[in-house]
């Protein structure tokens, strides 16, 4: 039975070429987590540890997708989209972090890009979406260089088996919350509570995108980008402090990860908190992309440091940061308790535009989305996804934002990292015992949306 759809699917229509797809990441939907050989990952341990995850849950059993996955295939064609945007587990493929590839995974992935090229879906492939191997993440994980390097290796194993039929590779996602809340607050995996000695582990996850770049370019990749999380940040007030603390949170959050991989240098007074030999290093990140990533979800209200931590949005800053973040008044939240806001994604656009002028390649809107916890029907999320799609198109058509595809964050229910199961993204619901699928009132929606868009094409086909 198709669930009632309350907002109308018809939006504005984008320009033929625009691509459409669907997201996930495997820790968070394969599940099957030692099934294959797949070696363990950091975020085995740091879920398995007491108070880690809010609902004591795993990503060991999470989503189902290893063993579903012509299941899901066939949702993601009944849905309509062009492409899906999935990970590969460097655990899974290679178990140790380094040396001997585990063929069955590798088999694995290689069997869903073909299913996907069957049903007229491009692979977009992510290479590492926060499941750093366990062995590497012992040895000191993205603290150390040799993180860096064998995320090289690994890479070139990926790319050798499946570069001729990927239509998009990213090596990393977010690395920007690996630093900050792996590294930096101790909120996700490794759980390393380093503050601004996590700086090293923004240096060597750069590195490690510039020679999986270097490496997917040999391997005869026909197009390379990232997927960093952007969102405008505004300060508290007018006050100097609390625009000196915004400014800071910027640069941490938007400028850290795009200033080297677009401009080749980091924003002033960071290049020499960084290891290594540093300038040559740069070099190699700021390798010519095809497309520019980004995953928009919020804009962040910071002010001036406080004498107590803040929490918003899921996020807590202890007091000996230089700036808090606050709640933003008068705005919808999800379940996350993130603020409602489509036009920060124009927003945050127009400030990467107006930032990088020529040197940022054509965007892609490589996540977005919501999460609301158990409903029947849900009517947020239709609505969630109608206002952020006007707001891109109009971004699209009013700003001039060479923007070339949308990706839903997220296709499946998963695994929310520090918040378990608790918090629902997915499309299509994910029964936790079972691994039933049902598609929820988005995916109806978001299916004749598709369909409307797919009809004004020469083709009559979503384009991938």
């Amino acid at each position: 039975m198709t669930p009632s759809i309350p907002v109308s699917p018809q939006l504005p229509l984008f320009p033929h070429e625009f691509s459409w797809g669907v997201a996930t990441s495997a820790y968070q939907v394969e599940g099957a987590a030692e099934v294959d050989g797949r070696g363990p990952a950091g975020w085995d341990v740091f879920a398995g540890e007491p108070g880690r995850v809010r609902d004591g849950s795993t990503g060991a059993g999470s989503g189902g997708h290893y063993r579903r996955v012509g299941e899901d295939v066939g949702l993601m064609r009944e849905l309509g989209v062009g492409a899906y945007r999935f990970s590969v587990a460097w655990p899974r493929v290679v178990p140790e972090g380094e040396g001997r590839v585990n063929p069955a995974g590798l088999d694995f992935y290689d069997r869903l890009v073909d299913r996907l090229v069957a049903a007229g879906i491009d692979p977009v492939v992510t290479l590492y979406h926060w499941d750093t191997p366990l062995p590497l993440e012992e040895r000191g994980g993205w603290l150390v260089r040799e993180t860096a390097l064998r995320f090289a290796e690994y890479a070139d194993a990926v790319a050798a088996r499946l570069a001729d039929r990927v239509a998009h590779w990213i090596p990393l996602n977010e690395p920007a919350e690996v630093t900050l809340l792996g590294y930096g607050l101790g909120q996700h995996a490794p759980g390393r509570r380093l503050l601004f000695d996590a700086l090293p582990a923004a240096h060597h996850q750069l590195l490690a995108h510039g020679l999986a770049v270097g490496v997917l370019r040999a391997r005869g990749a026909r197009s390379v980008g990232t997927a960093n999380s952007h969102g405008p940040v505004h300060p508290l007030s007018e006050r100097e402090e609390d625009v000196a603390a915004a400014g800071l949170y910027d640069t941490l959050t938007n400028r850290l990860f795009a200033d080297p991989v677009l401009l080749g240098r980091y924003p002033d007074g960071f290049g020499e908190l960084m290891p290594g030999p540093v300038h040559e290093d740069l070099a190699q990140v700021a390798q010519p992309l095809d497309r520019y990533g980004v995953n928009y979800y919020q804009p962040t209200l910071v002010g001036a440091p406080r004498a107590e931590e803040t929490t918003t949005g899921g996020v807590t800053l202890p007091a000996e940061l230089p700036f808090s973040v606050h709640e933003m008044p008068g705005v919808p939240r999800t379940g996350f308790g993130w603020p409602v806001v489509p036009e920060g994604l124009p927003e945050t656009l127009r400030v990467l535009g107006e930032r990088y002028g020529e040197a940022l390649p054509p965007l892609l809107v490589t996540e977005n989305g919501c999460a609301y916890p158990e409903e029947h029907e849900d009517h947020r999320r239709i609505a969630y996804l109608e206002s952020h799609l006007r707001a891109l198109h109009g971004a699209v058509t009013r700003d001039g934002a060479d923007v070339r595809g949308y990706f839903v964050w997220s296709l499946l229910d998963n695994f929310e990292w520090a918040e378990g199961r608790t918090q629902r993204f997915g499309l299509v619901h994910v029964d936790w015992e079972t691994q039933r699928r049902t598609p929820k009132a988005s995916y109806h929606w978001l299916r004749e949306v598709l369909r409307a868009q797919a009809a004004a094409r020469p083709s009559g086909r979503p384009r991938g």
